[in-house]
């Protein structure tokens, strides 16, 4: 019963995460095996904001349950609801958060590999800002080198993602970023597009 409320409280909203959050931690906080379980089964339904709180779930359950962030990457990567993919960014740096993000750069560097530019684009968003996070705070290069990877993708979903994230690091070790963008090659649209983003402001 307790479930259905939750449901039928949130569908009533359209904006924002904090109501998706605190449902998904009032079912977390029953403590019982079924997370899971009722996580996916979540993922059925034919509301965004259910979906939406399926995937909060898997997320937080992720770090302790290697099915919950598979299944992230295989089934709530293809929801086609903008707001589904913004949690799952959300979700995917949760995990890195709580695995620590040294310590989950095989993980991060398996997604960004992924064919899919939904996942890519969970890595790239979710970490924003990357250089605020630990490891990459004292390595800002190495988070360049990743998410720079990515600038000529044909997903201008993900592009834009690429763009603001780089942009993002650049108020902070604009150097770096200059000499990332001076082996761009511009003349390709999809790389220019993302140059535009990442100089925006200043060209």
């Amino acid at each position: 019963m307790m479930i259905q409320q939750i449901i039928d409280h949130i569908k009533q909203v359209e904006h924002g995460f904090n109501h998706i959050i605190d449902a998904g931690n009032q079912i977390l906080a029953e403590k019982n095996n079924s997370s899971f379980e009722i996580a996916v089964s979540f993922m059925e339904n034919d509301s965004y904001q259910v979906r939406m709180l399926a995937t909060y779930i898997l997320g937080q359950l992720s770090p302790q349950n290697n099915e919950a962030l598979t299944f992230l990457e295989t089934k709530s990567s293809l929801d086609p609801n903008w707001r589904v993919q913004e949690m799952l960014a959300k979700a995917f740096d949760y995990y890195c958060s709580t695995i620590g993000y040294e310590q989950s750069l095989p993980k991060i560097k398996s997604w960004l590999t992924n064919p899919n530019s939904n996942i890519k684009r969970a890595v790239i968003e979710g970490l924003r800002i990357w250089t605020g996070r630990p490891y990459f705070k004292e390595n800002p290069q190495v988070a360049i080198n990743l998410i720079s990877k990515h600038r000529s993708e044909d997903s201008e979903y993900l592009r834009k993602s690429v763009g603001n994230s780089l942009r993002d690091i650049s108020k902070k070790h604009p150097t770096e970023i200059d000499e990332e963008l001076s082996t761009w090659n511009i003349s390709d649209k999809n790389t220019l597009y993302t140059y535009k983003l990442v100089k925006k402001g200043t060209l």
